[in-house]
């Protein structure tokens, strides 16, 4: 096979290389490319130029952007098109120029189809391979490529495996797996938009539906190929079990996933506490849940431990929170005036809310001072804890203030009395007064 493939090459190197005819033909090649290379710079500036006004969408700005990278094949390939009337004009022979014609519009369709394709290494991949196929075919050297590919196989048994196979097997996935997407991401926008499913079983619904259509693409894939599914059968019970052993936690991270979105324990937009820290539930995933804090760190917490741990949701039923805020007063303060500023207090906090009403307790008799604490409900956790607090606080504190309610330090007073052995003098520590 070989042999025969190197025999047509010389003969079509001595054959066609070394006539006057092809020299001809590689000069004026050569001459179009130059002469395109610097009119493609002009023609890149413009295109450049257009781009930027409309860079609205994804897929435009791709478009531009590889207009720009193939400005200079299409010049080429106009300047070629030219050359070939001209040649037919002249009754000369355009075998070459006719060959790289047909290749430059090949490289253009490609570059120009797989805008269509977002990833930009899958995207280069992709045309590589195209034209490379193209090339292949347009120069009659496609054939023999195949039957080498089919040539080269190995077994699995009872299933043989080739070079071909391996190929078609990666462009019928490859193909598939980027149609599933489409669907995918075309079913999920109706999901997502749909305003009678939850956030949670909208998250579970997406990720079914991308593995279902993974899956689904995987044995399309196989069975175009020719492999018959029965025969991984076994194969694939064992690989299953091994993953069971090497990957259990991923699995258990898997499964947790699907048990929180199922359940609706816990859902995006949730204020959660694990632990120390809170923070909102900003999305689930397949392995993990993100919980962004206050302070805007992001927290990956893996799917097992939301399960087997205690967590805090503070708006799994509702978004009620209650929150407890002590202060103290002097022990000659009015008490009673001080709980009704209290109540004003947190009456003219915009955040705390009227209905569950506010409360206020006298909780101690302390050191040095009479403890109040308030009690108050928010409905948005999500918004924080602190802040709602520290207003708070300030209410009361400019209110104390206004009515002259003292609010006490902790302070001891040092008694001094003559000894009555020796006319020595001692030091009694009295009890703690509030004094202020």
């Amino acid at each position: 096979m070989w042999s025969d493939l190197l025999t047509k090459v010389s003969t079509w190197f001595s054959t066609t290389l070394a006539s006057k005819e092809t020299l001809i033909e590689l000069s004026l090649i050569v001459a179009a490319a130059l002469v395109a290379w610097v009119l493609a710079k002009a023609l890149r500036k413009q295109i450049n130029s257009l781009g930027q006004r409309d860079t609205r969408f994804a897929l435009l700005r791709r478009l531009w952007v590889t207009l720009s990278k193939i400005a200079f094949p299409i010049v080429w390939l106009i300047l070629q098109w030219a050359i070939s009337l001209v040649m037919q004009e002249l009754n000369l022979r355009e075998g070459l120029i006719v060959v790289t014609s047909s290749l430059l519009s090949a490289w253009i369709v490609i570059s120009l189809v797989t805008v269509f394709v977002a990833n930009p290494l899958a995207s280069r991949i992709i045309a590589l391979f195209a034209w490379v196929v193209a090339a292949l075919n347009i120069v009659g050297l496609l054939g023999q490529v195949i039957l080498v590919l089919d040539k080269a196989s190995f077994s699995i048994g009872q299933v043989t495996v080739s070079a071909l196979m391996i190929v078609k097997g990666a462009i019928s996935l490859a193909v598939l797996l980027w149609v599933t997407k489409l669907v995918g991401q075309i079913v999920e926008g109706r999901i997502k938009a749909s305003p009678n499913l939850t956030p949670s079983f909208q998250v579970l619904s997406s990720k079914l539906l991308r593995i279902g259509l993974a899956v689904v693409a995987f044995l399309f894939a196989l069975s175009i190929v020719g492999i018959d599914l029965t025969a991984f059968a076994v194969l694939g019970g064992a690989v299953g079990v091994g993953l069971g052993f090497g990957l259990q936690k991923i699995f258990a991270n898997l499964v947790s996933g699907f048990i929180l979105l199922a359940d609706k324990s816990i859902k995006p937009g949730d204020v959660i506490v694990v632990g120390t820290d809170y923070g909102r539930v900003d999305s689930l995933g397949a392995r993990y849940v993100s919980v962004l804090t206050r302070d805007g760190i992001e927290h990956l917490i893996p799917n097992e431990e939301l399960i087997t741990t205690k967590v805090e949701n503070w708006s799994h039923s509702n978004n009620l929170l209650r929150l407890h805020k002590m202060v103290g007063i002097h022990y000659k303060a009015d008490v009673r005036h001080a709980m009704a500023l209290c109540f004003e207090a947190m009456a003219d906090t915009p955040r705390i809310l009227k209905d569950p009403k506010p409360s206020c307790l006298l909780r101690d008799f302390a050191d040095s001072s009479v403890n109040i604490e308030m009690r108050f409900w928010v409905n948005d956790p999500m918004n924080g804890r602190a802040n709602v607090t520290s207003e708070l606080l300030l209410c009361v504190w400019d209110k104390f203030h206004e009515h002259d309610i003292e609010i006490p330090y902790p302070q001891r007073d040092l008694h001094l009395r003559s000894s009555e052995i020796g006319g020595e003098f001692g030091l009694q520590d009295a009890q703690s007064n509030p004094e202020s």
